[in-house]
């Protein structure tokens, strides 16, 4: 591609001066058929090249992402959050933001699923899902300050797999109530129930096998919702 300067002389020479793509070919040194080429192409858009610049967080990078391998094995009530690993840089002499940080750990998630795609072991079969057809269902943990205290809440997630449309709820407490009332605002918010559910199992769900059992014989009752538990994510 040639730069916008000699593609301004091109012109130039063409439009103003009126001279043959020969004469042109013969005082620039470009081929007759770049000339030709640019010359047909009517307006061209520029291109800039930006050059890469230092970040500061490359001298922590393999730090990092040593930290991100180990936070992928354990479960999610051990992993460190985002925030507890910019911290962690900070202490180390990192004076970059956070947002430096998560987008770093976008891109690394990102290389590790391109790389389980290319592997034997670990090939991603992408799944599709109907309109209607099922949610997804886990939960997490995380804090808030109420009352001027740190508190720590149980988080429900629901979400449509379809559309990926989600709904996102805190409680004080991980009880049956809130298993209950998750799905039922979920519904609520989606304007209806999906065909099926598919959840992470919980390990440590009071009562685990016979609250979804009560929870799948009320959903097939009321809607005729069947629920799948699953050890992932689809």
């Amino acid at each position: 591609m040639i730069h916008m300067g000699l593609l301004n002389i091109i012109r130039r020479m063409a439009l103003r001066e009126k001279q043959s793509i020969r004469e042109i070919s013969r005082r620039t040194g470009q081929a007759r058929n770049t000339i030709a080429k640019y010359l047909n192409a009517g307006t061209i858009e520029p291109t800039f090249t930006v050059p890469e610049r230092p970040s500061k967080l490359d001298p922590f990078s393999n730090k990092l992402a040593a930290w991100l391998k180990t936070k992928t094995g354990k479960s999610r009530k051990q992993r460190r959050t985002l925030k507890h690993l910019h911290a962690g840089l900070m202490a180390l002499g990192f004076t970059g933001s956070y947002d430096r940080v998560a987008a770093f750990a976008r891109a690394w998630r990102a290389d590790r699923l391109r790389e389980q795609q290319t592997t034997g072991r670990g090939v991603f079969v992408p799944l599709s899902f109907r309109p209607g057809e099922a949610f997804q269902f886990d939960w997490s943990e995380d804090y808030a300050v109420i009352g001027g205290d740190r508190t720590k809440l149980q988080v429900a997630h629901i979400k449509l797999s379809h559309s990926r449309a989600s709904l996102v709820r805190a409680y004080l407490l991980q009880t049956h109530e809130m298993l209950f009332d998750a799905h039922w605002h979920g519904f609520r918010v989606f304007g209806g129930v999906p065909s099926r559910g598919i959840t992470i199992i919980y390990k440590r769900l009071p009562g685990e096998k016979n609250i979804w059992r009560q929870l799948g014989i009320g959903c097939v009752n009321l809607s005729g919702l069947s629920l799948e538990r699953s050890r992932s994510w689809p």
